[in-house]
């Protein structure tokens, strides 16, 4: 296909804005993009400090509310679903916003994985080996560098990501209530060791001019497609943004699911198998059974050393009832050297977490037992 036969998709910086404003432009985007208002759209985004909810998430299970107020760190909700994130200036976001048929199929995770390749391959043109690791995020060499998720709305399809650029993760484990211990100096190290930021494996921040263009370049040749940028949003647009955020900015939207924490325990586990002391922290979601994030840790030995968050990865929203079966999966495709260690310690480290669910003293989100 040449390039003046390619198809003209939009591309448009909506810049910096509160999260409410962002939020609302999900909405009016995805609306407009439904009933044939707009064309198909890239879209980069920022946002002043915000601590982003799911859909389906509770505030209260999820952030450390006096935190936030303390620090001025606004609160809202998405459109889409899965996990609380903390986002500020220092990470770019992007969106896309397509009909199904560009993308061939409705299967979320072969959605998920044909665009974090694009995107991953974007993140290689600024000098870094970024991989598509499933099920939606983009690492390099193990470590989380961009989350994904998408959501429908009749035929057409929101699928947004971040980009660390020059990240505080010690900030985000403040806002978060994510399974880590108390947050000493090896906690956070332990964070730093799942989490990359472009600035780190640079050594200098690149310029958010570059990281855009390398990723529209790499989604346009992904897709065949020309990007027109664009400066504002159109009228319609316009008018369903203002609408749109007249509902979101309000507490009642914000507080839409609202959970009590002893729903949603942090639990420890210890284990210690003949390859050294395991330990695994997990966050679960009782009411829909599943575990929502796992950590392990301890004086083990495997190689490679990603093993570890690929397994959380793997781990993550998977059933309280079948973590043996997605252990055991897990083993059986991953190549990996254990010192003296076997699948089953692991599986018996997260059941001896889980045995707390049924005593009387849980100890809930944020509020880790040493």
């Amino acid at each position: 296909m040449t390039a003046s036969s390619r198809d003209r998709w939009r591309l448009i910086d909506t810049g910096l804005r509160p999260a409410a404003e962002n939020i609302a432009i999900n909405r009016a985007m995805l609306d407009a993009h439904q009933e044939g208002l707009i064309p198909h759209t890239l879209r980069f985004l920022r946002f002043q400090p915000s601590a982003l909810v799911g859909f389906h998430q509770s505030v209260e299970q999820e952030l450390r509310t006096d935190y936030c107020a303390t620090h001025g760190i606004a609160i809202q909700r998405r459109i889409t679903g899965g996990g609380a994130i903390y986002f500020d200036e220092t990470q770019i976001g992007w969106e896309l916003y397509l009909h199904r048929r560009v993308l061939g199929t409705a299967d979320m995770q072969e959605i998920s994985r044909r665009i974090c390749e694009m995107a991953a391959a974007g993140m290689r043109r600024l000098g870094v080996d970024a991989q598509f690791r499933p099920r939606n995020d983009i690492e390099v060499n193990g470590r989380k560098i961009s989350g994904t998720g998408g959501a429908f709305e009749g035929d057409s399809i929101m699928y947004q990501g971040t980009l660390l650029i020059d990240f505080d993760i010690e900030k985000m484990l403040r806002v978060l209530r994510i399974p880590v211990e108390k947050l000493s100096d090896k906690a956070i190290a332990s964070a730093r060791e799942r989490v990359a930021n472009l600035k780190d494996l640079l050594g200098v921040a690149p310029e958010r001019e570059t990281v855009m263009e390398s990723l529209a370049q790499s989604f346009a040749e992904g897709f065949g497609v020309e990007f027109e940028p664009v400066a504002t949003m159109s009228g319609p647009e316009q008018e369903k943004f203002i609408q749109a955020l007249a509902e979101i900015d309000h507490p009642d939207w914000i507080n839409l699911v609202s959970r009590p924490l002893t729903d949603a325990p942090i639990l420890e586990g210890l284990y210690k198998a003949d390859g050294g002391l395991m330990r695994v922290v997990l966050a679960v979601d009782k009411p829909a059974n599943r575990i929502k994030q796992a950590w392990f840790t301890g004086d083990f030995f495997v190689n490679p050393k990603r093993m570890i968050v690929d397994l959380e990865a793997a781990l993550r929203d998977s059933s309280l009832t079948a973590y043996r079966h997605t252990v055991n999966e897990f083993f059986r495709r991953y190549p990996v050297e254990m010192l003296r260690l076997r699948p089953e310690d692991f599986s018996q480290t997260i059941e001896n977490a889980l045995v707390a669910l049924t005593a009387e003293s849980v100890p809930v989100a944020g509020g880790v037992t040493p």
